[in-house]
């Protein structure tokens, strides 16, 4: 499985020399490659915006396309930087939790654990799926800096992967990797409960409350102080607050016009309650 196509995800923002530098290392191993960068605004090192950012989009990608999500502030610790191989494409990334959204998307749930929200936990790598530690230095940028790996390591990487050297040429396969643990959710015999995972552009309150769990059902909403009666098919259906199921497939809470967040006060971590009435 070989791809001309690059894509780049990044806290390194646009005005500075960082992704410069990465298409640069990127083209002068592989001129014929197709670069598209996804986004360089993620907030510093906001491990989890990136992961729901970068897991949300590439899977609209052809299939073989290479990855890079690099939100690192581990960079030059000894956190492993890894490459998953999934059926959809191929992601390199810092094993901080990056990879959440992509581990989800391909049917993995991270154990049950003792760890906090949105805090690390070793996963497995998906059925179908292989991961290799990056260790195999004959592919890296020499001297590796401390502090700039998206350079060093991640570009010269997916530079040569999209050439077509085989994935195992770059490291040592593992069985697991690290996810953030944005998923258990609370769920009584009709009540859900759950957690913001995510604040987009518009001020919508994505949650880890699944289409599925729904079902189609009626449902009173509690969030930030405010109660919102039914779930709602589009923004336009509500006067003001809605809950309503999104694009990612996750309930969200918006405001009409406005910012639910802004209005509720409310970020990641916070609760959301669904009650849930009854058959429709």
């Amino acid at each position: 499985m070989s791809s001309q196509i690059i894509s780049l995800t990044t806290d390194f923002g646009a005005a500075g020399e960082y992704v410069g530098a990465m298409k640069g290392i990127l083209l002068g191993i592989n001129p014929e490659a197709t670069v598209v960068d996804i986004t360089h605004h993620i907030p510093p090192q906001d491990i989890a915006h990136g992961a729901f950012v970068w897991g949300s989009v590439c899977g609209y990608f052809p299939t073989g396309a290479v990855h890079v999500g690099v939100v690192d502030p581990g960079v030059g610790t000894s956190r492993r930087a890894i490459l998953l191989v999934t059926p959809s494409g191929r992601f390199l990334a810092p094993d901080n939790g990056m990879l959440t959204y992509v581990l989800l998307r391909h049917g993995v749930r991270p154990p049950p654990s003792a760890a906090q929200f949105m805090q690390p936990v070793s996963t497995p790598v998906p059925e179908g799926c292989q991961a290799y530690s990056l260790t195999r230095r004959e592919y890296w940028l020499e001297p590796v800096s401390d502090t700039f790996h998206g350079r060093d390591i991640f570009a010269p990487v997916a530079a040569h992967l999209s050439t077509g050297v085989p994935p195992e040429a770059f490291g040592e396969p593992v069985a697991e990797v690290t996810a953030l643990n944005v998923l258990g959710n609370v769920v009584a015999e009709d009540t859900v409960e759950g957690r913001i995972i995510f604040v987009d552009h518009f001020g919508n309150l994505v949650t880890n409350i699944e289409k599925s769990i729904l079902g189609g059902r009626q449902a009173r909403v509690e969030v930030g102080g405010a109660h919102i009666e039914g779930v709602s098919r589009t923004f336009s259906d509500a006067d003001g607050l809605a809950a309503l199921v999104g694009s990612h497939g996750y309930m969200e809470i918006a405001e009409r016009d406005g910012s639910a967040a802004r209005r509720l006060a409310v970020g990641v971590g916070g609760t959301v309650t669904v009650t849930i009435k009854g058959s429709c």
